[in-house]
């Protein structure tokens, strides 16, 4: 082994474990810790022994064999444990060391523990890491922000264990300054949730509508992975639905259906109401996973509150493949959607985003990888500044066809009782943003009536304001005009 490793890291959980045998597979040399020692002891016994890895039993160990500027990445649970370890570690370096944060950090904490740690001297990245277990192993998508002098240190790491794409393209590329790698990442979590929520939903129709076995729904989704839909998750929802129990039936019948999340959807989506970011199907996505969480109260609710039957005297064929353009257009919304909070994030917290170039580092590794992100890559670079990508030709084509299955899936839905908030929500959306008249005109008349809230005409130039005396009782005074 060399002298001295090229990168240490701390937090052999399962992520980290897959982590270092990446990086060591790609020449590096890893020095590991965890503060349970037996781990580092059972990691170097096993998956490790061989291996150009180092164990060490303190930080003052790890520290001592590592390169200079050294590079320590942690892989602990979010929130105050990377605090802690953090400040564990500050005392222990020297000007130009490098702390790299890769778990599911809220972007808020980088930025503020970016600032911590240059104030000491060191440089800090807060980068998003996604793949999984099988993507940390093989090559995962890495989304890295923070000090900017810290990349060019770690590029040929981060960039070497980085899943490619067919040209060899690393799915791996600087962010942005403080927290805008852990945004980005945090933006394709929501993603991932609504992306899952769509197919939960095609699931429960097919299940409760169209009366398919576990056995059917797996060859429409074998099929649809073939086509456009073809992404991991689509392959891997093919997967589950053909994996039998050990009594011979469908193991995903036996699964309690309350589905839990750790935080990244729903920082997402409080995310996109502070910046005023209409990301309404991701949002369907968190709440939905709420409400399956109710599972107690929904058994004794199923038993008081009734609804439609569910009957399907249609064309099945007809009607799945009309499921599967709903899909596909909702999918093109959210991630519409997540492209105008980036946008809206970009200008709020002063990044320059590489849009184009965040699609191409989730077309490989990632959780949301799939073909349909090489076409968002296309639409910025044909026009880097398009606000919406429903206004790009590709999608809008795309969309325009999907319509009369979306709308006949949606309707057909609802008639039938099945909830489908995320294909419904996207399908609102659409035609609230085609819409060249929505009624807040109305809302903005009832804000002025009781709260003096004023509102502007069309027949008057942009940002003047005016006020009615609605009842004859309310004087000429107004409230001042701002939001949120």
């Amino acid at each position: 082994m060399n002298t001295k490793s090229d990168i240490g890291l701390i937090g052999l959980a399962v992520m980290g474990e897959n982590l270092v045998l990446n990086m060591e597979s790609k020449g590096f040399q890893v020095t590991v810790y965890n503060r349970t020692l037996k781990r580092v002891d059972d990691f170097l016994a096993g998956r490790a022994k061989g291996l150009k890895i180092i164990g060490a039993h303190s930080i003052e160990e790890l520290v001592k064999s590592l390169k200079r500027p050294r590079k320590i990445m942690i892989m602990v649970k979010a929130g105050a444990p990377v605090d802690d370890m953090i400040n564990t570690l500050i005392p222990h370096l020297e000007k130009g060391d490098i702390i790299i944060d890769g778990g599911n950090t809220h972007f808020p904490d980088t930025d503020r523990r970016t600032a911590l740690v240059e104030s000491k001297g060191l440089l800090y990245i807060g980068t998003g890491v996604s793949g999984g277990e099988e993507g940390a192993l093989l090559g995962p998508s890495i989304m890295p922000g923070g000090s900017p002098a810290a990349w060019p240190e770690v590029k040929p790491i981060f960039q070497a264990i980085a899943a490619k794409v067919d040209d060899g393209t690393p799915c791996c590329d600087w962010v942005g300054e403080n927290g805008a790698g852990h945004f980005v990442k945090m933006v394709h979590n929501g993603i991932e949730y609504g992306d899952m929520q769509l197919i939960c939903e095609a699931y429960h129709i097919m299940r409760d509508l169209l009366h398919m076995s576990a056995d059917e729904m797996h060859h429409v989704f074998r099929k649809w992975n073939e086509g456009e839909l073809d992404s991991y998750l689509i392959e891997i929802t093919r997967d589950i639905l053909a994996f039998k129990d050990e009594d011979g039936e469908p193991l995903v019948d036996k699964i309690l259906d309350t589905a839990g999340q750790k935080g990244t959807g729903k920082w997402t989506a409080v995310t996109a109401l502070d910046v005023g970011i209409p990301l309404t199907l991701i949002g369907e996505a968190v709440f939905s996973r709420c409400l399956s969480a109710l599972k107690n109260e929904r058994v004794a609710a199923s038993k008081i509150l009734s609804g439609p039957g569910t009957t399907f005297n249609g064309d099945k064929k007809a009607f799945i493949n009309d499921l599967k353009e709903a899909v596909y257009a909702s999918k093109i919304v959210s991630y519409a959607q997540g492209y105008q909070l980036m946008r809206a994030a970009a200008e709020e917290f002063g990044w320059k985003l590489n849009y184009g170039g965040i699609a191409l580092m989730w077309r490989g590794g990632c959780i949301i990888r799939s073909a349909f992100l090489g076409k968002i890559k296309e639409a910025f670079d044909n026009n880097p500044d398009i606000p919406n990508l429903l206004l790009d030709p590709f999608f809008r084509t795309k969309v325009e066809r999907a319509q009369a299955g979306w709308r006949n899936v949606v309707s057909v839905g609802l008639v039938n009782g099945i909830p489908i908030p995320a294909m419904t929500s996207a399908l609102c959306y659409f035609d609230g943003y085609r819409c060249e008249k929505l009624p807040a005109n109305l809302l903005q008349a009832q804000r002025d009536y009781f709260g003096a809230h004023t509102y502007e005409r069309i027949d008057k130039p942009r940002g003047e304001f005016f006020h009615t005396n609605w009842t004859g009782r309310g004087g000429t005074t107004a409230s001042t005009t701002y939001n949120v």
